[in-house]
């Protein structure tokens, strides 16, 4: 396993060398902070999703309006954190991990509901925007789900420097 992260660690290092994907990677952190920072502050103001009857979706959101307003707001929250911190470089991949779940049940959602046409493709695409950032700060996903592999941090003690782990 520890072969296949470190394979795997060459491969981004490489991709990341790549100047276009920089641009890119700024490219998709900006549309995916624009696609939930109008919907989550709706949902933080209190105002329903859709002013509208179109359907299925108008009763599931309306339902999780008035009966569960805790988790509309909740929801809502999540979407604005998720969004400013995918536009700040130091906390992006926290914000990739904060946006996947959220995108997930985005897909969800439009997908078993008839959300109309289009719908499910594009909210497939902000979960495979969200996928992307995860893989292009993987150095940095890596630290966070599993800090045991980070590497040794040099520290002095007593003006001896030792090896601790961080």
């Amino acid at each position: 396993m520890d072969r296949l992260l470190d394979r795997l660690g060459e491969i981004h290092a490489r991709v990341r060398r790549i100047a276009f994907l920089h641009y890119y990677t700024w490219f998709v952190r900006i549309m995916l902070a624009l696609a939930f920072l109008p919907s989550g502050y709706r949902k933080i103001m209190g105002d329903r999703f859709t002013k509208e009857d179109i359907g299925e979706v108008s009763l599931m959101f309306d339902a999780l309006y008035d009966h569960f307003g805790a988790l509309y707001f909740a929801i809502g929250l999540c979407q604005v954190v998720a969004a400013v911190l995918l536009l700040v470089p130091r906390t992006a991949a926290l914000g990739a991990l904060v946006y996947l779940p959220i995108s997930i049940g985005i897909v969800i959602v439009t997908t078993t509901l008839d959300f109309g046409a289009g719908t499910p493709t594009v909210t497939s695409l902000l979960l495979l925007g969200t996928v992307y950032l995860l893989c292009w700060d993987w150095h940095r996903v890596v630290g966070i789900l599993a800090p045991a592999r980070l590497p040794a941090a040099p520290r002095r003690f007593g003006g001896t420097e030792q090896r601790v782990r961080a």
